[in-house]
């Protein structure tokens, strides 16, 4: 399989709602640039499931986009869940939005290009873009838009600077996330040792710009050193693979910096087959990775608000739409946030998303 429309039952999201509305805690956190560092009770706050569509009165009363990303993964059905909350309501106002959510099962720019172009032959309101390589996808975006099409981005990766797409919706702020996690590594090794680096996808600007960070932080601490940079392609096998191959050429290894969803979960499982003490900290939500967290193999993990991101995406598409540039209705980014979660958080995060009783 190729493609896929992702479809996701309304009683999941019910159920996803519920568990945000049965926590009263208040946000307590302490500011980390861009993202934060949760206290256990606050942990809710890292997914924002409680959101209602703004005043903004739609021009039409059906609407039809084509969203497409990187690749068939649960991170971009955690984003389809938002968006689906974001139709319901707005179809509760009369409002009919109906979409495509397609993506090819690895990721690859040629394909996003393919997918690109049969969208653009076709009569969508508004095309959304995770970009896969923004080196290359960038000028298609432009040629699109040049010819007359809308066309916003979304999720975790936004267009090269200078893109013509309209608006973007999804993290800003992805070095800073991969410096964060970074800085918690070095800390927690006392600032000396070797580090291994699993990118991700190459090319892919969320990917690409953790792995910036992670290095530009390891870079400040002269007893530290990066013994090796992999591309797992956001692959939890291949993450898998390269750690252990990692591990037999650095058996001394002392932490593994992993900058995608996929890559904490291989190396958590090659870590614990090999009997490793190497530090792992992460990004996101996978149930495995959160109980990697929750028994200690893995340190840390980034969690984004993809509820957020989805949701956002659908009622900023609406508005560019309408013919609205980036200004008093929505911004040309839409920022949304990461929350560093620790492994007293992991219990309450996977109650929160998958209904995991503490």
């Amino acid at each position: 399989m190729t493609s896929k429309k992702t479809v996701i039952s309304f009683a999941c999201l019910t159920s996803l709602l519920i568990l945000a509305a049965c926590s009263s805690a208040s946000p307590a956190v302490e500011e980390h640039g861009d993202s934060q560092r949760v206290e256990t009770q606050s942990v809710r706050s890292a997914v924002d499931f409680d959101h209602e569509l703004d005043q903004y009165i739609p021009k039409k009363d059906q609407y039809n986009f084509y969203f497409t990303y990187k690749t068939v993964h649960p991170w971009w059905d955690a984003v389809a869940l938002g968006m689906e909350d974001a139709q319901r309501q707005f179809l509760d106002r009369g409002v009919r939005v109906t979409y495509e959510y397609m993506a090819p099962e690895g990721a690859s720019a040629e394909d996003q290009i393919k997918r690109l172009g049969e969208a653009g032959e076709k009569d969508y309101d508004v095309i959304g873009v995770d970009v896969a390589d923004e080196k290359i996808i960038s000028p298609v975006l432009d040629e699109m838009v040049d010819s007359g099409k809308k066309v916003m981005t979304f999720s975790s990766s936004d267009a090269e600077e200078g893109c013509k797409r309209i608006a973007y919706v999804g993290n800003t702020h992805n070095y800073q996330d991969g410096a964060d996690l970074t800085e918690a590594l070095c800390k927690k090794l006392d600032h000396k040792g070797k580090v291994a680096i699993l990118v991700g996808t190459e090319g892919a600007p969320c990917h690409e710009d953790r792995a910036r960070g992670a290095a530009d932080t390891i870079a400040k601490y002269s007893d530290m050193e990066i013994v090796a940079t992999e591309y797992d392609m956001d692959s939890v096998d291949e993450a898998y693979e390269l750690t252990l191959k990692i591990l037999k050429d650095n058996p001394d290894l002392n932490g593994i910096v992993c900058c995608n969803m996929s890559n904490p979960v291989g190396a958590a499982r090659a870590i614990t087959e090999k009997g490793s003490s190497a530090v792992i900290v992460g990004m996101d939500h996978d149930e495995e990775a959160l109980n990697y967290l929750k028994d200690g193999v893995i340190y840390c993990l980034g969690v984004q608000d993809c509820y957020s991101i989805g949701f956002d995406t659908i009622q900023v598409a609406v508005k560019i739409a309408d013919g609205n540039l980036p200004g008093e209705l929505f911004p040309e980014k839409t920022n949304e946030k990461t929350t560093v979660i620790y492994q007293e958080d992991a219990a309450q995060m996977l109650e929160l998303l998958y209904g995991d009783i503490l």
